[in-house]
């Protein structure tokens, strides 16, 4: 398309603006996702986020994640008014779960390991 500077100019900045509030207020659109990859030897039961690490919210991990196995997990939408930056960690089949750890779940592709 052929548009005048003032257009594109108008057009950078109406995007810029809507991306940026996207990241930092919509969170977790479902669109966002990340990837969870099992580097022990038990099977992850339930993946958890939170904001203060206090106030747990879960992932859908199905039967579980295998030894080895990674998994795409998404965000659901009830999430988007929360920060990007968040604590996450495991529970495992035998009951231990991972120490919590923070990530910016506002990056593209992130890859967590457990």
């Amino acid at each position: 398309m052929n548009f005048n500077g003032i257009r594109l100019s108008v057009v950078a900045i109406t995007v810029s603006s809507a991306w940026n509030g996207l990241t930092t207020t919509a969170a977790h659109a479902a669109e966002f996702s990340f990837t969870a990859t099992n580097t022990t030897k038990t099977a992850i039961t339930k993946v958890v986020v939170s904001e203060n690490k206090k106030d747990w919210g879960y992932f859908d991990v199905g039967s579980g994640i295998k030894p080895g196995k990674t998994a795409n997990l998404v965000w659901d939408q009830t999430t988007n008014s929360e920060s990007c930056v968040q604590w996450v960690k495991a529970t495992y089949a035998d009951g231990s779960e991972s120490e919590p750890a923070k990530f910016d779940f506002c990056e593209d592709g992130l890859e967590i390991e457990f």
